[in-house]
């Protein structure tokens, strides 16, 4: 493995990381290929943050209403996150490579999962 390319779990480090606001879209390429593009209102919801994920698994929160946001910024933390602010303005948690590149792994199961959570609470992605 290179040092470069990879981090210290061994998952690849981005090669590009674009900020697509037009399409509320952040869009992700890791060294050994792989690319994905993450609407907003998935990292919104699935934030990294003590706010979203809690302290543990129970805790998690199912954050409704955000079928519209979108990504007002984003800045690098370090060389191994990012900070976006949305424009409801939450700002907290890091997301980090590693994260997000698990994330974007299992998107289309955690979107489902997301979807199914909130129909069983009643709620819906309107604001």
């Amino acid at each position: 493995m290179t040092r470069d390319l990879y981090d210290k779990a061994g998952r690849p480090k981005p090669t590009e990381v674009r900020l697509i606001k037009a399409e509320k879209t952040l869009a992700i390429r890791f060294a050994d290929g792989h690319s994905f593009r993450f609407p907003a209102e998935l990292l919104r919801v699935e934030s990294p943050s003590a706010e979203v994920q809690g302290h543990n698994p129970a805790q998690k929160q199912i954050i409704a209403g955000r079928r519209h946001v979108g990504i007002m910024s984003m800045e690098p933390v370090g060389h191994y996150a990012v900070r976006l602010s949305f424009d409801d303005l939450h700002d907290t948690g890091l997301f980090s490579w590693s994260y997000l590149y698990e994330l974007g792994l299992t998107q289309d199961a955690v979107w489902e999962q997301y979807l199914d959570n909130l129909a069983k609470a009643g709620l819906s992605r309107d604001p």
